[in-house]
């Protein structure tokens, strides 16, 4: 751990260049201390902090010093371009001794939850409605100061407390409301030129406008568009139709499906579904490690636009074009599922796709996509118990997902060096 992270380019990391204030530390020291700890399921500053006094491992790591969980938490939070630079370099050491190299890769999201309550959130509409009941409160608030001014009640000591209270709330609900409108504008100018090109190829085969009824793209929200006042970032989603919302994220990674199981690429969307998440997860590959050749991806990827981008740089896509059954299954299900007729494949793409995935080897193929990528998702959420994000928007918890995948390649990489110096040995 300690001859690795020395052996890394820290020149990114962030820490106090005045040299005054609290006390200094080694950025090696404390993105080992961050690493150790997260692979070893101590995710809390406050629990690292003790970890410091209690864990021997750790205080070999720290040097038996004892940095406060300010300091723990404020060198997480600053320092996202020194974790992503560290993910990078482990990955690069690990195929410079021959234990990866960017062939197959699997990829798919799991749902994490927020550092929020999901009961925090709020709806556009129900955020309009508590303006305008705020404003109504204030305005009889400032009455009763006014009367009680002129008075020698001792209720006016306490009526300025209230008014802070109530002005406070007022402008939070109005930042969720601006995020709502800002969402909206971005969506619409997002859908802007596909509306456009569908009104193109209306009018030329109608000859005129005239008839035209496609609608154009909403810029204001709708009533029912929610935000949450805790975390505006994160969204309200679910991992299955069986399942309970939560408030949180979907955390994709790009996972090695030739025998390493290293987590390639990882990033953070806000969109439940993984219909659109394609380009952007292999994007995350760092360019040094190359472009991978074999690409596995489940049903949730079924969006052909971006299957036929992907191929057309030369990578081929596997893509399950059917629910699997196995998946997401009750335990208790006691009757046999019903028969249901194969739906009819109308357009060309999904059907060649339907044909490759019905051959035996590219059945072969995809098999690797369950036994590579949900593993690591398993181990992150069982062994080293990650479930839940601790920082807040998306920048920082992107930050901490690439240090969670940082960690579990830290551990994947020293029991993949182990056994193979196992297996020399026999």
């Amino acid at each position: 751990m300690i001859a690795a992270v020395e052996q890394m380019d820290l020149r990114l990391a962030e820490i106090n260049v005045r040299g005054s204030g609290s006390e200094q530390y080694p950025p090696s020291m404390m993105t080992a201390l961050l690493i150790y700890c997260y692979a070893h399921g101590i995710f809390s500053s406050r629990k690292i902090e003790r970890a410091t006094y209690r864990d021997v491992a750790v205080r070999y790591l720290s040097g038996d010093t004892h940095p406060d969980h300010d300091t723990i938490a404020s060198f997480r939070r600053r320092n996202g371009d020194l974790f992503e630079q560290c993910f990078v370099e482990i990955l690069a050491m690990a195929g410079h001794i021959g234990l990866l190299k960017v062939g197959t890769v699997s990829i798919d999201g799991t749902k994490m939850a927020a550092n929020a309550n999901k009961y925090k959130s709020v709806s556009y509409e129900r955020c309009e409605e508590l303006m305008r009941r705020l404003e109504q409160q204030v305005e009889e608030l400032v009455k009763q100061a006014e009367e009680v001014d002129s008075t020698e009640s001792d209720a006016g000591d306490r009526l300025p407390e209230e008014l802070a209270r109530h002005e406070k709330l007022k402008e939070k609900l109005g930042k969720a409301k601006a995020v709502l409108e800002k969402r909206a504008r971005d969506k619409a100018a997002a859908e802007q030129p596909a509306y456009e090109a569908k009104v193109g190829a209306r009018n030329k085969r109608q000859g005129s406008s005239k008839g035209c009824h496609i609608k154009a793209p909403k810029q204001e929200p709708e009533p029912t568009d929610q935000v949450n006042l805790t975390d505006e970032d994160s969204r309200l989603m679910r991992v299955n139709k069986r399942s309970p919302y939560i408030q949180g994220y979907n955390a994709q990674a790009v996972v090695d499906a030739d025998g390493s199981q290293l987590v390639l690429g990882a990033r953070i969307s806000t969109c439940a579904s993984d219909r659109n998440e394609l380009i952007d997860d292999l994007e995350s590959i760092p360019k040094q490690l190359g472009n991978p050749a074999t690409i596995l991806v489940d049903t949730g990827y079924e969006n052909m636009e971006q299957i036929g981008q992907v191929e057309q740089t030369g990578a081929t896509v596997y893509c399950s074009m059917g629910q699997e059954r196995e998946h997401h299954q009750p335990r208790y299900d006691f009757k046999p599922p019903k028969e249901r007729k194969p739906a009819v494949i109308k357009d060309p793409r999904r059907q060649a796709m339907a044909d490759r995935m019905a051959t035996e080897p590219a059945r072969a193929i995809y098999r690797k996509r369950k036994q590579t990528v949900e593993p690591v998702f398993g181990i992150i959420k069982e062994v080293l118990g990650f479930r839940r994000f601790h920082l807040r928007g998306i920048s920082k918890v992107d930050t901490e997902w690439h240090l969670v995948c940082l960690s579990y390649n830290f551990k994947r990489l020293f029991n993949l060096i182990a056994n193979n110096a196992a297996i020399k040995t026999a």
